[in-house]
């Protein structure tokens, strides 16, 4: 657990953590699991409604709301998706300001001129009785260049605390993409609530200025984390290298010129693991879990996570739950619920202090994990 009067030392921490010696189960005294909502396909994102309700969305092309322990049907007026191979409809980020907007964000992979690439699009949800729609709906991020290849769209949308958007993408696939800084791929884009570049003045010579961070490969977890200020990012990696970031603005993360993990065929990736002009990551797994999902755990019902980073893992199905220490380092890992529930792919921390998980599986579920 980070005290939070350390808590600003994480981003200046330079030491590299390797992924530590797992400890399988070790869950904290009184913690149990329920099944909140099974049934879906393919769940991606999820949020909460100031009202306790959720929303949750399934890659094909369909958003739900759970309310207790019904699940709606589908909700009307969404934007067109594509959803092949690894795109569909992904991420959902409920406004923060939803009492007074009503306003939805949604990221997926968008049809359009020369293929699809990843896109942000809000709408104002409507509920009458059990039917929800939304209205007013418009695309407010569209990536510039969009191509065939139906992989590593990234796409998690997280707000920071002055409401502006940060959107993760993947390579789409293209390595040298994440290198190419008038390239929306490969990138932690920040843009204003409506689209708009958030601080095109302050935007690095020669980068687009919706631009945040490069070199990346696919960013499939991040969070924004009160204590520290910042953005915590997770990527995957090749085969080895899934990375944990803290991407701030202007750097350049290095993916495909340097990186911890190799190619699928074995071969060096780049010039290897560092190199001038490029950020090292915060930590790194090897062998590689596919991690997606990420939340900094501050809440009342699990104190002794205060702090602490949680990740869901693809490859082996459990939660990791990231012990930090006082400097900001991470000491240990916690595998939890391992191979209970399927592919973890999103991670959240309710208001409650309760942590929900989605599994991205064909019958896909929602888990609470509370005391």
């Amino acid at each position: 657990m980070i005290g939070l009067r350390f808590a600003s030392l994480f981003a200046a921490c330079v030491g590299l953590s390797l992924s530590l010696p797992a400890l399988a189960q070790q869950a904290p005294d009184g913690m149990r699991t329920q099944v909140m909502a099974d049934g879906l396909r393919n769940p991606w994102g999820l949020d909460f409604l100031p009202d306790g309700d959720v929303v949750v969305t399934e890659r094909p092309g369909r958003l739900r709301i759970l309310s207790g322990d019904t699940l709606s049907e589908p909700v009307a007026g969404l934007p067109e998706v594509a959803a092949r191979g690894q795109g569909g409809l992904l991420d959902v980020a409920v406004s923060p300001t939803f009492a007074q907007d009503g306003l939805l964000y949604l990221s997926f992979s968008e049809p359009g001129k020369g293929g699809i690439g990843t896109a942000v699009a809000r709408g104002r949800l409507v509920r009458d009785g059990t039917a929800a729609r939304l209205e007013d709906v418009s695309t407010i991020f569209s990536m510039n260049r969009k191509t065939g290849t139906t992989r590593h769209f990234g796409s998690r949308l997280v707000f920071a605390p002055d409401a502006t958007l940060f959107v993760t993408t993947g390579d789409r696939g293209d390595a040298p993409r994440a290198q190419d800084m008038q390239d929306h791929a490969g990138a932690v884009i920040r843009i204003a609530a409506d689209g708009s570049p958030a601080d095109a003045g302050a935007a690095r010579e020669g980068w687009l200025p919706e631009l945040w961070s490069k070199g990346h490969r696919n960013i499939q977890g991040a969070a924004y984390d009160p204590a520290m200020k910042a953005l915590i990012t997770v990527e995957h990696g090749a085969r080895g290298g899934d990375e944990i970031n803290l991407p701030e603005r202007g750097r350049n993360y290095g993916w495909p010129e340097i990186s911890y993990g190799v190619d699928y065929s074995g071969a060096r990736i780049g010039v290897g693991t560092d190199a001038p002009g490029f950020e090292q990551p915060a930590h790194y797994w090897d062998p590689s879990i596919a991690p997606s999902g990420l939340a900094v755990y501050h809440g009342a019902m699990f104190p002794e996570w205060e702090g602490d980073l949680l990740v869901g893992s693809l490859k082996f199905a459990y939660l990791a739950q990231l012990d930090r220490d006082e400097d900001g380092k991470i000491v240990g890992e916690v595998r939890l619920v391992e191979g209970a529930f399927g592919r973890i792919r999103d991670v959240n921390v309710a208001p409650d202090g309760s942590v929900w998980l989605l599994t991205d599986e064909r019958n896909g579920k929602i888990v609470r994990l509370a005391r």
